[in-house]
């Protein structure tokens, strides 16, 4: 930037993959005193949450929360469904398949993981070879990132339900929409999920802090035939409450709730499909410019087919130190903040500096869309990093759907 003027005064942007920016309703729900947590408005409230949150999974059936991130919610889902010496099926295409499959082998449960890389989809045959070869059926569930974050590749989640069911398989379908609810068409009841998880601070745009796992009565069944399970993951008592600490497994993540409510809100006013739809056409406003860019230097989109690619979140590749450079001198210079390329490289390795990743995910539009843009247009003339041209030109015209 010429001479030293710094524009980074005012409200930052953060966008990254998670936590995403908070609506303004939903801060100012939260904007509040304590409540009380044994009568009244909250627990009237909180009655209301599970219903819409079933709404937005698409499902009739059940939903439990749980104070956590999606890490907890990865473990609730192993807990209340496996023990010790059964044996699941992961199908990875980026760090957190791996994640969840590190978490599944932490409670002694054996984990078998197809590695696709962090480039390319799943391969659909080598899982059913997978499922095919397993004649006694020790595998009982199938692991599924339906977008990962890390990779930006979104998989699919209606296509293992084929599988399964096409090999006559009787593994639970479990998926991880952590990334993806809120922002990506997922049918859970009519995608054939047994088992859904997620989390708050992503599509649903509440600060981290509230788990979900979503269960339908195959898993319910799988549950009852545990012989112990933890008290605090067990998701019986937070599916049904006899009393309002059971949501919970205690005290009840008050100021969460309200703005869960309020997200909640938004959601249901612009239209689940309307939500799906407002993000597919900002992530092809992002594709155009990127594909522009990577005419003419090092830029590069990490999934090259556009039908493969996640509308919450854009990898990139850019070349070590590069990815590094630009992030610092945007958040520096003009307010503005991109991911770091998780999982793309060890965190040690010099590699690691060349990826950066783009979050646009929740309470994200047209002009919040070309402003990120803009701003990475400057950044990259200001470190005179070669790029083709014509790449904002050809956001607007795909923003205004030409």
């Amino acid at each position: 930037m010429s001479g030293s003027v710094n524009v980074s005064a005012g409200r930052p942007y953060l966008a990254i993959p998670g936590p995403s920016v908070v609506p303004d309703p939903v801060l100012q729900a939260m904007h509040r005193p304590s409540p009380n947590i044994y009568a009244g408005e909250l627990v009237e409230m909180t009655a209301t949450l599970i219903p819409d949150l079933r709404r937005v999974a698409r499902t009739a059936h059940q939903a439990a929360i749980y104070i956590s991130n999606g890490h907890g919610a990865w473990e609730a889902a192993l807990q209340n469904t496996l023990q010790p010496g059964d044996r699941v099926l992961v199908p990875s295409s980026g760090r957190f398949a791996i994640g969840w499959s590190e978490m599944s082998q932490g409670l002694g449960v054996e984990t078998e993981v197809l590695d696709f890389g962090t480039s390319a989809p799943w391969d659909m045959d080598r899982i059913a070879d997978a499922l095919a070869a397993d004649t006694a059926h020790r595998i009982k569930a199938v692991l599924g990132v339906h977008v990962d974050t890390s990779s930006s590749i979104r998989n699919n989640i209606a296509g293992l339900r084929h599988l399964l069911d096409e090999t006559g398989h009787p593994a639970l379908l479990m998926a991880d929409c952590i990334a993806s609810l809120g922002c990506e068409r997922f049918e859970m009841d009519a995608w054939g999920v047994d088992v859904m998880v997620s989390a708050s601070q992503k599509g649903l745009m509440v600060p981290p802090g509230l788990g979900f796992v979503f269960f339908n009565d195959k898993a319910a069944v799988a549950r009852k035939a545990l012989p112990r399970i933890s008290r605090y993951w067990d998701w019986a008592p937070r599916a049904n409450p006899q009393e309002f600490y059971q949501y919970f497994g205690g005290t009840a993540p008050t100021h969460h709730l309200y703005g869960l409510r309020a997200a909640l809100d938004m959601i249901h006013a612009e239209g689940v499909e309307n939500t799906w739809a407002r993000h597919a056409h900002l992530a092809r406003t992002i594709w155009a410019a990127c594909e522009a860019w990577g005419a003419d230097g090092p830029l590069r989109m990490n999934v090259p087919e556009r039908s493969l690619r996640s509308h919450a979140v854009t990898a990139l590749r850019i070349g070590s130190p590069l990815g590094t450079e630009l992030r610092m001198w945007l958040e520096q210079s003009l307010g503005l903040t991109l991911g770091i390329g998780l999982g793309m490289a060890p965190s040690s390795s010099p590699e690691w500096h060349g990826f950066f990743r783009l979050g646009h995910m929740g309470h994200v539009n047209g002009h919040m869309v070309m402003g990120l843009l803009g701003g990475i247009e400057t950044g990259l003339r200001a470190l005179n990093i070669p790029h083709g041209p014509g790449a904002l030109e050809a956001a607007a015209a795909a923003m205004a759907g030409h």
